[in-house]
């Protein structure tokens, strides 16, 4: 039982205490096998919810006792006595006030369009990992010394979303402060904690399960985990990862993939939180004109080796600017603006015309903040994709995800905005660069990257997605439900995508059955349940063998097969907001 590790040993217990308080029995234990598997699985958390059982909504809300009627809240300020005066929140608070009006702003429109009057007040502890005293990353300084600041800007946002949405948000910054705001207020059974959702990351994660122990196991069904680059199924399954010698400091942990909250919509396993780009106010508008100019995207000198020969061509059109750390060695041409603050890179891209990418950092912020500045972006195409097999970047990342470009979502949004090339052609280079030069573009950002679209996209996410209780045929709606044939070799995440759709692993259930199947066409001969695939429900179109998937932690969108064809469930999406199909939003 992946995911559940200690219900053999609560179900042993409970065998030899049912009778010791009589709140078991008023949860109907009555010392029988099944009454514990229902109480350990419904009532408390340490078991998976038995087949076919539908579980109260009631119970979902124990937790939620007393927190009153969630309301879009009109201030950010509520949030600052709680980050003011400690370095791991420094940088994050100035990015929350310096964009409250903006907040503010899309909660009222957020609210008018939607009716928000039923929803419960959830207490919601965050906890990023990264920023932590235990983690001894010191991130939360080097924000200010030109370190990565990705996920920051994420936890910023996170944390703005879920206040401004009318939640009880917690903040912790070491494991002694996490384990008083967890502290489960026991009265006989069962312990009820104290929060209902926990924000961490792998990091924190790996903490948390170490300060916690087997107790940790409470709050498993609870946890949201930021994870940038995504986790895949073949390395969050810790047996599977064992038999596979998959190993990866941040996989084994036994999650729902749905679990895990990417930067960008890449892994459709995951679940795509996002964050927000900062808009243009009309006074920017007005105020700026472009300059003959590039920025150069890259603070660390690292990045700008090896491009001088791009860096050259761009050169003899455009004056070229950087904000990289001081004494790099760069291009003497290059005026250098050093480490700055978000508001002046802002400034300088609503002067510039493009936005140079140099194949590094990975799938950052700062091409969505060009494009809303009106800056348009290179984007070096990479040569071969970079990925866990040939990039130590990727080398100990828990997917085998490849990337085509520095940064594929922009790659999708494409011309005139984003310019996909070959940094080491030069001619490719050129042209690009002239078109560029040749076009005026308008601000844009994706809706799904707005101060709304995150509003709708985690509120429909705190709302339907609960991994405690029995999810099946629940959220997303079954009526999404689109089922596609894949090609031999073939994932279901391509096949989707060839038909405009987008794979939705919470169908896999509702299709691993040869009812299903025969409904859609296979008539199986023969069938096997097996944990030994990763591209289960599928089948073998010589014999009709269709395989079934025995653990539903190794459900995957992304893997295909050279023997075996998938039936892959699919949905259609909102257009800018592919986190929600169209009913999802009904």
């Amino acid at each position: 039982m992946d995911g559940y590790p200690h219900c053999v040993m609560k179900i042993k217990l409970l065998q030899k205490i049912w009778t010791s308080d009589p709140c078991y029995k008023r949860h109907g234990v009555n010392g029988s096998l099944c009454s514990i598997l229902i109480y350990l699985s419904e009532i408390e958390s340490w078991c998976p919810v038995l087949p076919g059982r539908n579980v109260s909504p009631s119970l979902a809300q124990n937790t939620e006792m007393g927190a009153g009627h969630a309301v879009i809240r009109d201030s950010l300020k509520g949030l600052y006595p709680a980050m003011e005066g400690r370095m791991e929140f420094k940088w994050i608070h100035q990015r929350i006030s310096s964009m409250e009006d903006i907040w503010v702003k899309a909660g009222r429109s957020f609210s008018a369009k939607y009716n928000l009057t039923q929803r419960t007040a959830k207490h919601i502890l965050v906890h990023p990992g990264l920023v932590t005293k235990e983690a001894n990353l010191h991130m939360a300084e080097g924000a200010f010394k030109g370190g990565p600041l990705g996920e920051l800007v994420q936890w910023s946002d996170l944390i703005s979303t879920l206040h401004i949405l009318g939640h009880h948000v917690h903040l912790s910054a070491s494991l002694p402060e996490f384990k008083k705001l967890v502290t489960t207020k026991t009265s006989g059974c069962p312990s009820q904690p104290t929060v209902s959702l926990i924000y961490t990351d792998i990091v924190g994660l790996l903490l948390i399960r170490q300060l916690l122990g087997s107790s940790g196991t409470t709050y498993q069904c609870m946890m949201r985990v930021l994870d940038c680059y995504g986790t895949e199924a073949d390395f969050n399954h810790a047996a599977w990862v064992r038999r596979h010698h998959l190993y990866s400091p941040y996989g084994s942990l036994n999650l729902h993939l749905k679990q895990f909250y990417t930067m960008f919509p890449h892994t459709p396993d995951n679940t795509f939180l996002g964050f927000t780009v900062q808009p243009l106010v009309e006074s920017q508008l007005r105020s700026t004109s472009r300059a003959q100019q590039a920025l150069v995207y890259g603070k660390s000198a690292m990045y700008w080796q090896g491009k001088e020969a791009m860096l050259d061509v761009i050169h003899k059109y455009l004056d070229i600017h950087g904000t990289v750390e001081e004494n790099a060695p760069i291009p003497s041409y290059v005026k250098n603006h050093g480490i700055i603050k978000g508001s002046e890179v802002h400034s300088l891209l609503r002067k510039s015309k493009v936005f140079v990418g140099l194949s590094l950092p990975y799938e950052g912020p700062g091409p969505l903040e060009a494009l809303a500045n009106g800056c348009a972006f290179l984007n070096p195409r990479l040569h071969p994709p970079q990925g866990r097999l040939n990039s130590d970047f990727f080398r100990e990342k828990p997917t085998f995800r490849e990337l085509t470009s520095q940064h594929p979502y922009a790659e999708f949004i494409g011309e005139p905005y984003v310019w996909t090339v070959d940094m080491h052609n030069l001619t490719d280079v050129e042209r690009a660069l002239t078109a560029i030069l040749n076009q005026t573009i308008e601000p844009y950002i994706p809706y799904e990257f707005t101060c709304e679209g995150m509003l709708q996209r985690v509120n429909i996410l705190i709302e339907k997605q609960d991994f405690c209780h029995n999810m099946v045929e629940g959220w997303p709606p079954l009526s999404a439900l689109q089922v596609v044939k894949a090609e031999i070799n073939t994932s279901c995440k391509q096949a989707c995508e060839n038909k405009g759709l987008i794979c939705e692993p919470a169908f896999f259930p509702h299709l691993n059955n040869a009812k299903q199947f025969a409904s859609y066409g296979v008539k199986c001969e023969t069938s096997e349940l097996s944990d030994f695939y990763l591209v289960p429900p599928a089948y073998n179109g010589k014999n009709n063998h269709c395989l079934f998937q025995s653990d539903a932690l190794l459900f995957s969108c992304v893997r295909s097969h050279e023997t075996f064809t998938r039936i892959c469930p699919c949905r259609d999406y909102i257009k800018d907001q592919i986190a929600l199909c169209k009913a999802c939003v009904e």
